[in-house]
């Protein structure tokens, strides 16, 4: 695929690589959230004060990366996904299914973040094949916060 720039604006790129895996993560952090909720909403059992609170806590993350990086891929050209159709087509991540333990909802918790720091990692190569600091530096920041929430997860679970 092409990376060449516009002569408009040296950050908009005529490839739709970037556009693409930008895509795939506001998606993933879209149906992340909504499955963040029905674990805040339905967790029960002794970890349940703590476990509301970090799930309350991680989709408000959720949303915030989610926005960033819409407003990312509006800034650089792109369209950001918008329906939930869409995002259910294009997330690496699944619906919650049924009910879960505790336990089994942070497990789904920490594989749903490795996945999202997968296809962040893939945003950040094709950024930096189409020269667009703004955007890997971007999802590098995300990298950290997520990297240390999975730990902290681990954590909990005592892995």
């Amino acid at each position: 695929m092409s990376t060449m720039q516009t002569k408009t604006n040296p950050f908009v790129t005529e490839t739709t690589e970037l556009h693409e895996v930008l895509n795939r993560q506001i998606a993933g952090w879209s149906v992340l959230y909504t499955k963040l909720h029905h674990f805040h909403w339905y967790v029960q059992g002794p970890h349940f004060f703590t476990l509301h609170a970090k799930f309350e806590e991680l989709y408000n993350l959720a949303t915030a990366h989610m926005d960033e990086a819409a407003e990312r891929l509006l800034t650089i050209g792109g369209r950001p996904v918008a329906t939930m159709s869409e995002q259910l087509r294009l997330s690496p991540i699944e619906e919650a299914q049924g009910q879960f333990t505790a336990e089994r909802m942070v497990e789904a918790v920490v594989a749903d973040l490795r996945l999202m720091l997968n296809v962040i990692n893939e945003g950040i190569q094709a950024a930096g094949a189409a020269d667009d600091k703004a955007t890997e530096d971007m999802l590098i920041g995300f990298t950290a916060g997520l990297d240390k929430e999975v730990w902290m997860l681990n954590a909990f679970l005592g892995k």
